[in-house]
């Protein structure tokens, strides 16, 4: 076992082990305020149009409701008003005295925001509204574009360079563009710097996650893994206080991103992952680091009991290194998952349902307003209910099976959003009640198809499988600030797709395999073998073992 056997000397879960994973989940609450910080950023302001007469300083948003009707077309009386009466705007016209007469419409030069809500927000200030209103999702969509460049990025250089390197190097990227973000003169400047940040979180975020993961044992990294979503649920609702007693949005960006000093300290805290050094042969450093460790934990441990140890390890690496050298002209490739017709149903099964779950997520979180006039009331419901959908998880995932809590969650989720196309639109708290039902299920979806996938996914592909499907994910997470445009055209629309989607992405859940408790796949044989119907007693009991098998050929290469 190598490393997993040095774990268990140090005390499995001990003190210095804690003290780092508690240290790394904080990073999950830095994150979240980035990625959903577009909420109250780019806040949809009420405007319309300045009238002549108005002086260029005016401010005062509301009207009479008869120089309403005497100034703007009555299908733009809903915060909207883009355009305006041309009109002589005199005080006997105002006044009444003079016959209403207008001579068409004409686009607004000049616009006056509704600051009851929000002092500011970029949309007032940088005027993303009218014939600029798509820009504002577009910005929203770039930062994620952002975030799906980073996780190749980061992910990679990571593997190359080490975690703690890349790990410190985004968090100074994203204060200094964080920084920049809140100090953007126009709308370009701040959409780039808020993609820059957006990548830096897959560098932050990512690469704690691994470190936090490669010290733990087997046994503790499912539930590792869940608590760290919960930080993130954490800052998800910290948002609202920052937005709470901060109204400008410049002041909210910067705010949200001087955090990032505090985790610069980790450097001096938080060390190198101690198998990636085993992985790349420093053996020597990796002891040190398990030696102190072992210091914090009140543990001894001798240095030739480590090196035995861990050179188990360092042979098992170069073994593996050996092995590749040996299939070097013929290795896996994602494309094998599209080469054999079961692994092809899975992998697009699995591909779909990352693209809605994750579209789902990101839509409910980013349009909150579609719930309501109190939006941080809103936005920190949805991401309170996160926290009892994780606990679900801890208590249920391994007992009741990964494909039945997937199902059975996604269409929990569709079943309660479809059902808000039904609530009469006096009735808000039911509204708010179905919606957040289903943010939870789609929470514990989320939860449950990141296990789920790996444990399909043979060996030889899993990490370009789940990292193909991470960017489906990515490509639904561009897609979801888009979502609330559609309740132009009829308010429930939004959550009636999600709704549609998820029962959708339930369903077709069931035509996968369980994997619960089911021999590790290896090879593209075991991928392809794995849930045939007429091959399904192969993996019937837990721990079985597979019947001898002819080698499956691909391009006349052998798994």
């Amino acid at each position: 076992m190598g490393y997993d056997d040095v774990i268990v000397l140090l005390g499995d879960f001990g003190r210095y082990q804690k003290v780092i994973y508690f240290l790394i989940c904080l990073t999950a609450v830095q994150v979240a305020l980035h990625k959903m910080a577009g909420v109250f950023l780019l806040a949809k302001l009420n405007y319309r149009c300045a009238l002549p007469f108005e002086p260029s300083n005016s401010s005062d948003y509301d009207l009479s409701p008869e120089l309403w009707n005497l100034s703007y077309p009555s299908e733009q009386k809903k915060g909207q008003a883009c355009e305006y009466y041309n009109a002589n705007y005199s005080e006997a016209y105002l006044n009444g005295s003079q016959p209403w007469t207008t001579n068409g419409t004409r686009s607004c030069s000049r616009y006056i925001y509704d600051h009851s809500k929000y002092e500011s927000s970029a949309v007032s200030e940088l005027n993303l509204v009218c014939g600029r209103k798509s820009l504002a999702w577009m910005s929203n969509s770039a930062f994620m574009v952002g975030v799906l460049l980073g996780s190749i990025t980061f992910g990679h250089l990571s593997d190359k360079f080490g975690r703690k390197p890349i790990f410190f190097a985004s968090l100074v990227i994203q204060v200094t563009f964080g920084v920049l973000a809140g100090l953007a003169p126009e709308y370009f400047s701040f959409t780039l710097a808020r993609m820059f940040v957006g990548a830096t979180t897959q560098g932050v975020f990512l690469v704690a996650y691994v470190i936090a993961m490669e010290m733990m044992g087997p046994a503790k990294r499912v539930y590792a893994g869940i608590f760290v979503m919960m930080f993130f649920s954490a800052g998800y609702m910290l948002i609202v206080g920052f937005a709470y007693f901060i109204h400008d949005w410049r002041n909210l960006q910067i705010a949200l991103t001087l955090p990032g000093l505090f985790f610069l300290s980790y450097y001096w805290i938080v060390p190198e992952s101690t198998r990636w050094l085993v992985s790349k042969g420093r053996t020597q450093c990796a002891i040190d680091n398990i030696q102190k460790a072992a210091h914090f934990n009140g543990v001894k441990i001798s240095n030739e009991t480590l090196s035995d140890l861990l050179e188990e390890d360092a042979s098992a690496n170069e073994n593996d290194n050996a092995t590749k050298k040996q299939v070097k002209a013929k290795p896996a490739t994602v494309f094998d998952l599209f080469r054999h017709p079961n692994l092809r149903h899975k992998t697009l099964l699995i591909f779909f349902d990352w693209f809605v779950i994750s579209g789902i997520y990101y839509g409910l979180s980013w349009n909150t307003s579609i719930l309501g006039e109190n939006q941080l009331q809103n936005f920190f419901i949805s991401g309170a209910v996160e926290i009892p959908g994780y606990i679900f998880l801890l208590l249920t995932l391994n007992r009741w099976g990964r494909r039945s809590i997937l199902c059975g969650c996604m269409l929990t989720a569709g079943a309660t959003l479809l059902l808000t196309t039904f609530v009469p639109e006096h009735m808000n708290w039911l509204l708010i009640t179905c919606a957040m039902t289903g943010k939870l299920a789609i929470t514990a979806s989320y939860g449950t198809v990141y296990m789920f996938s790996s444990e399909q996914f043979p060996t030889v592909v899993r990490n370009m499988g789940m990292g193909a499907s991470s960017m489906m994910a990515r490509i639904a997470g561009t897609l979801a600030p888009s979502l609330e445009m559609l309740s132009v055209i009829w308010r429930p629309l939004p959550l009636g797709i999600c709704g549609a989607l998820a029962l959708a992405g339930g369903f077709l859940s069931l035509l996968l395999p369980e994997t619960h408790n089911k021999p590790t796949l290896e090879t593209i044989e075991d991928g392809e073998n794995f849930g045939k119907k007429n091959l399904g007693d192969l993996y019937l009991e837990p721990g079985k073992e597979m019947v001898e098998k002819q080698p499956l050929k691909v391009n006349d290469h052998k798994y």
